[in-house]
């Protein structure tokens, strides 16, 4: 398939609405594109903003056995050893603070929580809005016990202001203490403060002996624009939010229409 030499030597991407399609399947075709380019020379590290806990599946099936950056760049996972190799833990108590001052500000919040660990639960409060999906999560009914054990991340959603608002609320109002990131439709998050996905995809590079220069990168949302700004090359899917798509190198086709593919066949050919 390639008749020039593949010029980058890592590619990251992300999975929903970059290398998953809708279905969360990745089309045979993607998966030859990536055969093709780690045959040429290039590593694929996936980077999620999925926990470990809710990665593993698809890298398993992917026959995946790399580095993943997961949990928003707090985890750095090791998918052929299944072994969790770091991990970045949320200040419980920054947080709490952090989610009072925030409803002090917007009124009462629906709450969802990622704990650490490769077996790490995601609790759920009443009222919070879950995604449909094959993975199980907990009923919190006491928000006591969602400060019981480290965590990854915190999940937040209001009764009535859409992702977008939320995002930019809370970012004024406890970005001191927190970072705050849009991560899909229904999925804003507090993380650590600094924490983004190009912090755990520069640690899984070096592991590698790769750099930024090396790197292009893929994503569909805010929270790959830190990936992108750390990448030589960032290109974003035709389905992807207006805020990346602002940031972005090129832009490819939907994760529906194997953007990721249509790229790396492009570079295949012409290097």
């Amino acid at each position: 398939m390639s008749s020039a030499p593949f010029p980058y030597r890592l590619i990251a991407t992300d999975l929903d609405g970059t290398l998953l399609r809708a279905d969360e399947s990745v089309s045979e075709r993607t998966r030859a594109a990536l055969t093709a380019a780690t045959a040429a020379g290039a590593a694929h590290i996936v980077v999620t903003g999925r926990s470990v806990p809710w990665t593993r599946h698809i890298l398993d099936d992917l026959g995946y056995q790399g580095l993943a950056v997961c949990g928003q760049g707090a985890q750095l996972y090791h998918a052929g050893e299944h072994r969790l190799l770091t991990s970045v833990t949320l200040d419980r108590q920054l947080a709490g603070l952090a989610l009072a001052k925030l409803e002090a500000e917007v009124g009462p919040l629906a709450l969802a929580a990622s704990r650490d660990g490769l077996e790490g639960e995601v609790l759920v409060s009443p009222g919070y809005a879950v995604q449909e999906g094959p993975l199980p999560v907990l009923p919190l009914t006491d928000t006591a016990d969602l400060w019981s054990a480290p965590l990854n991340k915190v999940y937040i959603q209001h009764p009535t202001l859409g992702d977008d608002a939320l995002t930019k609320i809370a970012k004024e109002t406890v970005g001191g203490l927190v970072d705050v990131v849009m991560a899909g439709a229904g999925i804003v998050e507090i993380l650590p403060l600094g924490l983004t996905k190009a912090t755990g995809l520069s640690l899984a590079a070096r592991r590698l002996g790769l750099r930024a220069a090396d790197t292009i990168a893929f994503g569909d949302m805010p929270n790959d624009i830190p990936m992108f700004g750390w990448a030589a090359h960032g290109v974003a899917m035709a389905n992807a939010h207006d805020e990346l798509k602002a940031v972005a190198s090129e832009i490819t086709a939907s994760n529906d229409a194997d953007g990721i593919a249509v790229k790396l066949e492009e570079l295949l050919l012409t290097g």
